[in-house]
């Protein structure tokens, strides 16, 4: 009997990653688009670098700050009562540090990409930086906002070194699809880990096939009213 409760801690855990980056990550991409300062590129390669570190070097350092005999873990626990080593929330935070890339770069992107008189029209006609933010440059970078969603939420489903670093694998609080999968193969049960494997590979392919149709569509309406 196949087990479905890796797949529903996959899909929290992607949900919760990817409202959390949304929350966090929108000003802050809006803030690199419209930023010129000289520390502009250090916080972009900051941001940019779990894309090209290797997952298990970051979930080696997120689990050694976020240990309990750690200034930062043992802060966390004494303040809020929470740990984030092998747990779910641990989880969640080190997701977010994951897939900040996913979300930041197609907004900003998509921030950046917009035309600069109508930004400053806005500002002109006494339209705040969050005004304008909210009600100019969010409804004309839809493409891009649905990238960095879309995105994050697969690319959260799909993460391995990260979450097995700071989680484990605790049926039923850390035991996500991905690392079933692992252990599934480990066992050498190669039937059910094809079918969790086909489920992911399915899932990565409707979420690309979805963002594709949607820009293409986009364009070709685009072009019809040009």
């Amino acid at each position: 009997m196949i087990d479905f409760t890796p797949f529903v801690l996959s899909f929290k855990l992607a949900f919760l990653t990817t409202l959390i980056l949304f929350v966090v990550a929108l000003p802050y991409a809006w803030w690199l688009s419209q930023s010129q300062g000289k520390y502009k590129p250090l916080l972009e390669a900051l941001t940019a670098l779990p894309i090209v570190l290797p997952p298990s070097v970051l979930g080696f350092y997120l689990l050694v700050v976020f240990a309990p005999n750690s200034p930062v873990g043992h802060f966390i626990e004494s303040l809020f009562g929470m740990k984030l080593v092998f747990t779910f929330t641990g989880l969640v935070v080190a997701s977010c540090f994951y897939s900040l890339p996913f979300m930041v770069q197609p907004l900003q992107n998509g921030f950046e990409s917009l035309n600069r008189h109508m930004i400053e029209a806005s500002y002109l006609a006494g339209k705040s930086p969050w005004q304008t933010l909210r009600y100019v440059a969010l409804p004309n970078i839809k493409p891009s906002l649905m990238t960095a969603l879309i995105i994050t939420f697969a690319h959260t489903v799909g993460e391995f070194g990260v979450v097995l670093m700071v989680g484990g694998s605790i049926p039923g609080e850390t035991k996500v699809a991905s690392v079933a999968i692992y252990e599934l193969v480990e066992v050498m049960e190669y039937g059910t880990a094809h079918i969790y494997a086909a489920m992911l590979l399915g899932l990565s392919f409707l979420v690309l096939l979805t963002v594709y149709v949607y820009n293409h569509r986009r364009k070709n309406r685009l072009g019809m009213v040009v």
